[in-house]
């Protein structure tokens, strides 16, 4: 295999595959990499794409289930709050189902695929390979080196190719766990049901999303606040009268890590930059990362194409977690918030207000307003580079290639 590439991803999750196949429709040269050796094992995402993510980008519809326009808040004594949008708010993705549409759209536009492969780390590749970085993997018991022009990180949270560029890292992110299941029984319309329970789930909530044809139940919160895997059974028999599990099949479990530190500062240099969970792209409150991660992922795939064709470092400049960070200011405020409420008393007058009408807008706005990742549109002011033309609104750089 040739050794040379214009562009190295770790990671093939949604971020790295959208980046990936977006930037090799733009004729660049992509080696893709992930430790996993198919896409559809070891899963860490629910997978719930929300309206705003479904209208700009084009997921094929057979990896998405039916829509869902209910949700139900519970609070810490189960007293519910029902929420009705007029559009399909969510979808629950088939992730696995997904990766390998979006790996085959890789290997169409012609991105290298190296599963079962691990990132070791890199280094600048000396006087004789000016402007390359020397990536070293391990494959099978064997090392192998690749010469390329960039790296981006997608390899989660926990990223260890962040740290290898001296890009910022996460430092603070809960932990989820859940269980999807077949053959569960919710009486009504598919839902996503929320409960709000400082002791069940710290932090953060524990959810059901039932679209009539898979069941995603789990916990979410603060890792040295609860032990999730016990917290999750505790659960699980907790909401026995509320949904029918009695014949319900276990088809997967997943959990993982999940930054809700917002945008980091620091993630784009003249080596490389982060994507998704490396990069903080997730929102502090809500702790949903797909609509940033398709956004921050095509931000990424024409930066990266620009500043390979140009050679003009200032065009980096445009990717700056500090120019991303102040959409987030409030939902940050929100999630400090979240992390100091520890009492179910507090939460359960929380929820008793919101069923006044000024605050069940507001949670409605929550849970369908259109606020993600911002659009980010960058002019010559901004990047400093009269070849700065970088701009990301949504459809025109989702990769129109169901097939």
């Amino acid at each position: 295999m040739n050794t040379n590439c214009d562009v190295t991803i770790i990671g093939a999750g949604l971020a790295g595959l959208q980046c990936a196949r977006l930037l090799a429709q733009q004729g660049v040269n992509v080696i893709l990499v992930d430790r996993k050796n198919t896409l559809d094992q070891k899963i860490h995402t629910t997978g719930i794409f929300v309206r705003r993510t479904l209208v700009d980008f084009d997921i094929p519809d057979d990896c998405l289930g039916p829509p869902i326009r209910h949700v139900t808040l519970y609070s810490p004594a189960l007293r519910p709050l029902e929420l009705v949008s007029n559009h399909d708010e969510f979808r629950v993705g088939r992730m696995g189902q997904l990766y390998q549409r979006y790996l085959q759209q890789c290997l169409h536009a012609g991105v290298r695929w190296l599963p079962n492969t691990s990132y070791l780390g890199h280094s600048n590749g000396g006087s004789d390979k000016k402007g390359r970085l020397t990536i070293e993997l391990s494959s099978s018991s064997q090392t192998q080196s690749i010469s390329t022009r960039y790296l981006i990180a997608a390899d989660g949270a926990r990223s260890r190719t962040a740290r290898d560029l001296q890009l910022d890292q996460n430092s603070e992110w809960i932990v989820g766990v859940e269980v999807v299941l077949k053959g569960a029984l919710l009486e009504g319309p598919p839902r996503l049901l929320c409960f709000l329970d400082p002791q069940l789930a710290p932090g953060y909530i524990a959810w059901i999303a039932h679209d009539g044809e898979e069941t995603h139940l789990g916990v979410g919160g603060y890792a040295a606040q609860f032990d999730p895997i016990s917290e999750l059974e505790r659960f699980r028999a907790r909401v026995g009268n509320l949904i029918d599990l009695t014949k319900a099949k276990q088809i997967e479990r997943r959990a993982g890590y999940i930054p809700v530190g917002g945008v980091l500062r620091n993630i784009a240099n003249a080596n490389g930059l982060l994507i998704g969970d490396a990069a903080g792209a997730v929102s502090p409150l809500t702790a949903g990362g797909l609509d940033p991660c398709m956004r921050l992922s095509a931000f990424a795939a024409k930066v990266v194409a620009e500043y390979l064709s140009t050679g003009d470092p200032e065009l980096l400049n445009a990717y700056s977690g500090n120019l991303f960070r102040s959409r987030f200011a409030s939902r940050l405020w929100a999630r400090r918030l979240a992390s100091a409420v520890r009492q179910p008393q507090l939460v359960e007058l929380g929820c008793a207000m919101m069923r006044l009408p000024l605050f069940k807008r507001l949670a409605g706005h929550v849970f369908f307003g259109r606020g993600s990742f911002p659009d980010v549109e960058t002019n010559n002011a901004l990047c400093g580079s009269p070849h700065c033309a970088v701009a990301v609104a949504g459809p025109q750089f989702s990769g129109k290639t169901k097939s």
